[in-house]
């Protein structure tokens, strides 16, 4: 048994691409795989099937119901902003050290990997004192860093990567998924942050259809995990 942590450089990066890529590529090789997404901003109850938890579901084969939804996502919330404001906005404060038992019940109880996706960057505030990094600080699982391909990220994922260094964690893999419309391309990007990234295997993910589960990248991945 054994857990990963889906981070990011930040927003709508493509943490949930790469997590549900991740779940049909070890589904198809024949393991086992459970994956939870603990929060979830700019929730719509109205059209929830197009949420995250909805897309992770959909990868795990499980019933792409509401229920299935809130055991994944316990705490959901409609604005589309950071939790902390979300949570602020609906007066349902999110306690911390309940998102970490969660977590970690999910890691206990479920077989073979589980991957638990973040929400936003690793610096996102999840109440007045803790972010995302705390989250992982406190799990202390390794972590997949998923940052895009756009001008400036280099800068934004070399960053990530010394926050993340400064808390001893252990950084599993970067993937760079392809920025839409980027000046850079995503082979220059790769190159100029395995450059600078030590020993951490930097890997290019190149927009794919969904439903992917089968690319040299995921593979990859796959196998840096196992």
């Amino acid at each position: 048994m054994s857990a990963v942590f889906i981070t990011a450089t930040g927003t709508d990066i493509g943490k949930t691409f790469v997590t549900a890529g991740l779940i049909r590529h070890i589904r198809s090789s024949g393991g086992a795989i459970a994956a939870v997404k603990p929060i979830v901003s700019g929730f719509d109850p109205e059209a929830w099937q197009e949420s995250d938890p909805a897309v992770l579901l959909a990868a795990l084969g499980r019933p792409v119901v509401l229920t299935e939804v809130e055991r994944i996502s316990p705490w959901r919330f409609k604005a589309p902003l950071s939790p902390h404001l979300a949570s602020a906005r609906e007066g349902r404060a999110i306690v911390f050290r309940d998102v970490v038992e969660f977590c970690r019940k999910s890691i206990a109880v479920d077989r073979g990997m589980v991957l638990i996706e973040g929400i936003g960057g690793i610096m996102v505030p999840l109440d007045d004192r803790h972010t995302v990094l705390d989250l992982m600080s406190m799990l202390r699982i390794p972590a997949i860093m998923v940052a895009g391909s756009y001008v400036g990220t280099i800068s934004h994922t070399l960053s990530a990567l010394e926050v993340m260094a400064r808390r001893n964690l252990d950084i599993a893999a970067v993937v760079i998924s392809a920025s839409e419309g980027s000046a850079a391309s995503l082979e220059d990007t790769v190159g100029s942050i395995a450059q600078f990234a030590d020993a951490i295997d930097v890997i290019a993910l190149p927009r794919l259809p969904a439903g992917t589960s089968d690319h040299p990248a995921l593979a990859r991945i796959a196998a840096l995990i196992a």
